[in-house]
């Protein structure tokens, strides 16, 4: 699309939007910046353009901040939703019902860039795959940018790219509701567990969202899916793509899969040993499954199976996913803050060896916590419940039959609890099972707090 002097509205004023604003500011088009957050202050917005190196002169952008004016929205060629912007919002909908086309900043990102494109997404597990798929191909390319849910705005980069570029991005829920023709050369859907159903409402639609990412693949392209997982196991067999399946449990005859100790990779009759798990440097079933689905990928793309051997087992774990903080008195710390739902924490705790202190709760996103609570299988001595759903989770683990709670004010106070309570020998896992939205940001905040506590205790 030739954007010069069309009118976009890029609708959200977070790291997305500031990518986007930047990315059609560089393609010439005529920009309203948008937020219903009237309280947010104008100044502030145009300081983190200039921070990004965005060049808009102060006539060159409209900042837009609490409503949206009707005048506006018959003016528009084109919209822009940050991924925080749930699609059925009415605003939205007016946008719909007034024939403007709404992309998200992926559409817009691809649209705009150049080279290739490996995408990742699943339920649990993208930040690590994608950090660690990211780590091979700089390995095996010069030029590889790593973008998406993993902190860095995908059209923030797109200036930077030539045709020999890789990008290696982690896709959400929300960022695959709005594309149309993005298509990476490799994708893979890690799981699908039930998650953010208070934005897509059913498990079906957050099935159906999640597939998007293959819809423009073609016949030469490659998606990776995790055969553990009976939905895509049956997705699996309706994709026009290349499928390689990546398995924790079962031995493939073609594929990738855990045998015993070893990762084995059978593919067009080779068979090859990449490592044991014993050499990764990352913990837990969930782990080797993401460096199963982070390895085909790679492999799936031509990268050399030394290269892919020798990253993986040099990899470490990235922050906040049962990150290792610190030993005090015997006890282990770990900071999962990004174990923002159930299924996420069910992972945190069967990687634990040890009895454990585990912290949870925060923001309800309407999950249910029964399959975490049965997933303590004996480990946990503690359960300390912080945030909107303390009361909640603490319900379910009685019912379960799971009595030894203790709610707390704070995760200030919880990281005490904990450390009072804990003896040489445990562990202390912050896995909270639910977003950190009402007390924190974010979770890489939490996380980061988390820390500061542990390492402050004396």
């Amino acid at each position: 699309m030739d954007f010069k002097g069309k009118k976009v509205l890029v609708f959200g004023a977070g790291i997305s939007g500031v990518g986007a604003v930047k990315l059609l500011a560089e393609q010439g088009a005529d920009i309203i910046w948008y937020d219903g957050n009237g309280e947010l202050d104008e100044a502030e917005l145009r300081g983190k353009l200039e921070e990004a190196g965005a060049k808009l002169s102060r006539d060159g952008l409209r900042i837009v901040l609490g409503e949206l004016g009707e005048e506006l929205i018959g003016r528009l060629s084109l919209v822009i939703l940050s991924p925080g912007v749930p699609t059925d919002l009415p605003l939205v909908g007016k946008f719909r019902l007034a024939g403007i086309r709404i992309w998200g900043e992926v559409e817009l990102a691809w649209e705009c860039g150049k080279g290739e494109v490996l995408a990742v997404t699943g339920t649990n597990g993208k930040t690590t795959t994608t950090s660690l798929l990211g780590e091979i191909m700089r390995a095996y390319k010069d030029e590889v940018y790593v973008v998406g849910n993993i902190g860095t705005s995908y059209t923030g980069v797109v200036s930077q790219m030539t045709e020999q570029a890789v990008t290696v991005a982690e896709i959400s829920s929300f960022q695959l509701e709005t594309i149309e023709t993005f298509a990476p050369r490799v994708s893979a859907i890690l799981n699908i567990t039930p998650d953010h159903l208070n934005r897509h409402h059913t498990m079906e639609e957050y099935i159906r969202v999640k597939e998007l990412i293959t819809k423009n693949q073609g016949a030469n392209d490659v998606c990776v899916l995790n055969y553990e997982d009976e939905i895509l196991r049956e997705f699996g067999k309706s994709l026009k793509t290349g499928v390689i399946y990546f398995s924790s449990l079962h031995t493939l005859e073609e594929g990738i899969y855990l045998e015993k100790e070893d990762i084995i990779y059978d593919r067009a009759g080779q068979r090859i040993r990449l490592c044991s798990v014993r050499e990764l440097n990352l913990v837990g079933r969930h782990n080797y499954e993401n460096v199963m689905a982070a390895a085909a990928m790679a492999l799936a793309y031509g990268v050399p199976t030394d290269i892919v051997r020798r990253v993986i087992c040099e990899f470490k774990a990235v922050e906040h996913r049962i990150e290792f903080v610190r030993e005090h008195r015997g006890v282990v710390y770990y900071n999962d803050s990004k174990g923002t739902n159930p299924d996420a924490a069910i992972k945190g705790i069967q990687a634990m060896d040890r009895p454990t202190l585990l912290i949870g709760g925060g923001y309800d996103k309407n999950s249910s916590y029964e399959e975490w609570i049965r997933a303590f299988d004996g480990k946990v001595k503690y359960l300390v419940l912080i945030g909107q759903t303390r009361e909640k989770i603490a319900q379910t683990a009685r019912e379960c039959g799971f009595g030894d709670i203790i709610l707390a004010d704070s995760l200030e106070e919880a990281v005490q609890v904990c450390a009072d309570r804990a003896v040489s020998g445990d562990a202390v896992l912050l896995s909270p099972a639910c977003a950190s939205w009402g007390m924190f940001p974010n979770y890489e905040v939490r996380g980061r707090r988390f820390k500061e506590l542990v390492n402050q205790l004396a």
